[in-house]
């Protein structure tokens, strides 16, 4: 074991201004494998002994942290914290953050790329024309200005897709029971009361919600037939709100037009998923939010909330999940 603070990435990459920033504070920054296993983050926790931990991928258990009895920070390089284990680590007295906001114009670009992707057709017709196929004399595409996009969830995320879809003169809905009454007062957009409401009126939807007990498979065979004939689904959030089989049977029998997702139940996926044999589903490999601007601001401030917490500053509520953790003493694991 190490006697230097030392910072765990889960995964191979952290943005190199974010590693030079921890150094300046004392941190000595190393790295698992992607997607470690918990018991590779187990080795690596009892062999590097971190006071914080940056995770990017893979789920990170109880039964790793308690490998690392000096853990204090779990630090998200992201928003969604569904693959940490925040009951795990509330009882561990580890506080866990999140970077609240860091990737929303990176993951909201992504997520109109891939409605005007679904919408226009162009994967598709791009397989068709490498095959020898000229198409433009059957061809009628559909101009997205008008459409009808409803987006579930909203924050910076969704906030930044408002912006985007508008500007291409999309029409934009919300459906989010969580947000204050007057959260869209100045977005110019309609507000649904219900997720049925959401989902009947709109030609695009785009998921934007994290994926809870309550959220899992909201989109489903039921949820997913409200939907109009002839409409698409966009998911930038995460897998788990979408039965993918039932979007299958939906692609695959025209109710659905496309489909377009950058997240899925399993990541990576153990084999070959029936959805990518739908010509009408554009997938990606949850790669929303990862470009070069969204790492350094995102990895800037998942290594922040690591050194506040360590120099015992303050660090804003809506980077902390389990804020409570700070109020009492951290309780000793082995």
């Amino acid at each position: 074991m190490t006697s230097q603070k030392t910072i765990l990435v889960t995964g191979p990459y952290l943005d190199s201004d974010a590693v030079a920033l921890a150094a300046e504070h004392g941190f000595a920054v190393v790295h698992t494998p992607a997607y470690p296993s918990t018991d590779t983050l187990r080795a690596h926790l009892a062999e590097h002994a971190p006071f914080g931990v940056v995770s990017r991928m893979g789920r990170f258990e109880g039964a790793a942290m308690d490998a690392g009895p000096g853990l204090r920070v779990i630090a998200k390089h992201g928003a969604g914290v569904d693959n940490i284990d925040v009951a795990a680590a509330t009882e561990r007295g580890i506080l866990v953050t999140r970077a609240a906001g860091g990737n929303a114009v990176s993951v909201a670009e992504h997520a109109v790329a891939m409605i005007m992707a679904a919408v226009k057709r162009v994967v598709p017709m791009d397989k068709r024309l490498r095959d020898g196929h000229w198409d433009k004399p059957t061809h009628v595409g559909r101009e997205l200005r008008g459409m009808r996009v409803g987006l579930v969830g909203s924050g910076a995320i969704g906030t930044e897709t408002v912006k985007l879809c508008q500007a291409i003169g999309m029409s934009v809905g919300i459906y989010d029971p969580y947000a204050p009454a007057d959260a869209f007062a100045d977005l110019g957009v309609t507000r649904f009361d219900s997720l049925e409401g959401c989902l009947g009126g709109s030609d695009v939807v785009s998921l934007h919600c994290p994926l809870t007990s309550e959220t899992r498979h909201l989109l489903n065979a039921r949820t997913i037939g409200l939907m109009p004939e002839g409409s698409y689904l966009v998911n930038t959030a995460r897998g788990g709100l979408i039965d993918e089989a039932a979007l299958k049977d939906a692609l695959d029998s025209g109710h659905l037009a496309g489909a377009a997702l950058d997240t899925f139940e399993t990541e990576p996926p153990r084999e070959r998923l029936p959805l990518f044999d739908c010509p009408n589903a554009i997938v990606t490999p949850h790669v929303a939010g990862v470009t070069a601007e969204a790492g350094r601001r995102v990895g800037l401030m998942a290594v922040e909330s690591i050194i506040a917490i360590a120099d015992g500053a303050g660090l804003a509520p809506a980077r902390m999940v389990n804020a409570d953790v700070l109020a009492e003493p951290a309780p000793s694991h082995s």
